[in-house]
């Protein structure tokens, strides 16, 4: 069973555990790392998008995040976004090769599979930079059916117009453009 911190609105432990199951069965607060992994790829900002397992307790099949995870309990954000990188993608990397984007609060409730699924996220946004080809990650099968880099436009106006199945929420998918833009523009100017 999978413990997780309850939060504030801040991301900050209360003091209370609650398994995976009861904090989408109640709402309960608690954390997640996303991580999105970007390259350049013939002058074109590429983002790779998971396609979640049909397995899945929530959005089943469609596409989403590079990489996110629950944060265990006694965890902090950076280290569980370290570990669902190698989990999910292994992928290796280091504290330093994550670029912080800024933080969340994702609220909302739905069913699946024939049960209500209460979801309060208070979530830290990254991105990696890794140019890889989508055959050279080894999914996690459990959790993963795909991997699909798209053109970062492409990627924000499907999503806009909902023509892929997909679990991403627009705004932190700008947020994380944004970033990359910025970073870019520093690399051209010689920052």
């Amino acid at each position: 069973m999978e413990w997780l911190d309850v939060v504030d609105e801040n991301g900050i432990p209360v003091g209370e555990t609650v398994s995976r199951d009861e904090a989408h069965e109640k709402g309960v607060p608690h954390r997640t790392s996303h991580v999105w992994i970007l390259r350049m790829k013939n002058g074109r900002l590429q983002i790779l998008l998971q396609k979640r397992s049909d397995e899945k307790d929530s959005f089943p099949g469609c596409y989403d995040i590079s990489s996110a995870g629950h944060i265990p309990a006694g965890e902090e954000y950076i280290p569980s976004a370290i570990r669902e990188l190698e989990e999910e993608l292994d992928v290796q990397c280091r504290q330093e090769d994550l670029v912080y984007c800024g933080m969340r609060r994702i609220r909302f409730d739905r069913e699946f599979h024939g049960k209500m699924f209460h979801d309060r996220q208070v979530t830290k946004v990254f991105l990696l930079w890794l140019d890889r080809q989508e055959e050279e990650f080894v999914l996690q099968k459990e959790e993963i059916s795909a991997v699909k880099w798209f053109d970062f436009e492409e990627c924000l106006a499907a999503v806009r117009g909902n023509t892929i199945p997909h679990c991403i929420y627009e705004e932190e998918l700008k947020m994380v453009g944004d970033h990359a833009n910025l970073i870019k523009e520093d690399t051209i100017n010689g920052f």
